[in-house]
């Protein structure tokens, strides 16, 4: 169930803040404390994340850890994002949208031939950036770093047969997700490029990311 809560902080306040382009990634180290938005700038956009522990990048977001903890498949305000190693990454403080998707996993060049056309192989992909996005962090990180991530704002409905159904997107313009850094974090997006489905309605989009003391 989702927990609609508005937060407090002002953006003119943010030490940080960056508007990540359709189709762009972005990564950044967000300290213990710190705290750390999402905003959908014109609404039904998918932010795919990741988020690695600033100390050790193998301990890292983990979908079915996370899922685990909460008893609950979607991401809102109270989740505790965990990662394989147990450790709490972040905590969600306020979430103006109300479902975020941990299932559905990132686009990739492979599943846009699976799901849509063969065609398709050479649309850019969520997949693409993320891989883009470790190896110029680290020179040593690389595929099997790139794990189960979140998509935010995404709607991704599980049918009563346990398959998924990518959805229209339930978001709109100004919606936003804020979290609380447990420990110092590695945070990637990918901001999606994809153009096959309806979780964007089929028009990528920016959005902003914001960071405050």
């Amino acid at each position: 169930m989702s927990t609609l809560i508005e937060s407090k902080l002002l953006p003119e306040n943010a030490i940080y803040r960056h508007v990540i382009r359709a189709g762009d990634h972005w990564m950044h180290r967000i300290e213990a404390g710190q705290t750390f938005r999402i905003l959908d700038l014109e609404g039904n956009q998918a932010a795919d994340t990741l988020f690695y522990n600033a100390n050790d990048s193998d301990d890292r977001y983990s979908a079915s850890d996370t899922i685990a903890a909460q008893q609950a498949l979607y991401l809102t305000t109270g989740t505790r994002l965990m990662s394989n190693r147990g450790t709490e990454l972040l905590q969600i403080v306020a979430d103006t949208c109300g479902r975020h998707d941990t299932l559905g996993g990132a686009c990739s060049r492979e599943s846009n031939t699976m799901r849509y056309d063969h065609g398709k192989e050479h649309m850019h992909a969520c997949r693409d950036s993320f891989l883009r996005g470790v190896q110029s962090w680290c020179p040593h990180m690389g595929k099997q770093d790139v794990t189960c991530n979140i998509n935010f704002f995404m709607n991704v409905p599980v049918t009563p047969e346990g398959e998924l159904d990518f959805a229209d997107g339930i978001s709109a313009p100004g919606r936003y997700v804020e979290m609380v850094a447990s420990c110092a974090v590695i945070a990637l997006i990918s901001n999606c490029p994809q153009l096959n489905n309806p979780c964007n309605a089929y028009n990528p989009t920016p959005v902003e990311v914001l960071i405050w003391e």
